[in-house]
């Protein structure tokens, strides 16, 4: 079931390119584009709006290896995946999740977390 959603959410990104607002840059051209090239600063964390719906957005997360996204709540769902490299989300509640590329987990609304990252990673939050 969480497989469907995640294909759902990615075909919603690559469709809502032509029917709402995209930021990608490179979309409106048909272009491939990796993540990469949305992370033009050096710093330990960043984050880049890829696509924003009625409905959702889809954002970009890179974070150097040993550094993290500190502590934080989202207030709606949504599914972090890793797309990238290494690391591991954890919850107030006491959960860790090792993730690496392929993987993913999905983030409860108003729960504290954290993703660490122990190489560096990309990943991608869907809300």
């Amino acid at each position: 079931m969480k497989r469907v959603l995640i294909i759902a959410s990615l075909l919603t990104i690559m469709v809502g390119c032509k029917t709402t607002e995209c930021t990608m840059s490179k979309c409106d051209k048909g272009e491939k584009s990796g993540i990469e090239s949305y992370f033009k600063e050096q710093k330990a964390v960043q984050t880049s709006v890829l696509f924003s719906g009625e409905q959702g957005k889809t954002i970009a997360l890179k974070i150097e290896a040993g550094e993290k996204l500190k502590e934080h709540t989202s207030p709606v769902d949504a599914f972090l995946i890793c797309v990238k490299g290494e690391g591991f989300y954890a919850t107030e509640k006491g959960d860790t999740t090792a993730m690496k590329s392929g993987d993913y987990v999905f983030i409860e609304a108003d729960l504290k977390h954290e993703v660490v990252a122990e190489k560096e990673s990309h990943f991608l939050l869907i809300k």
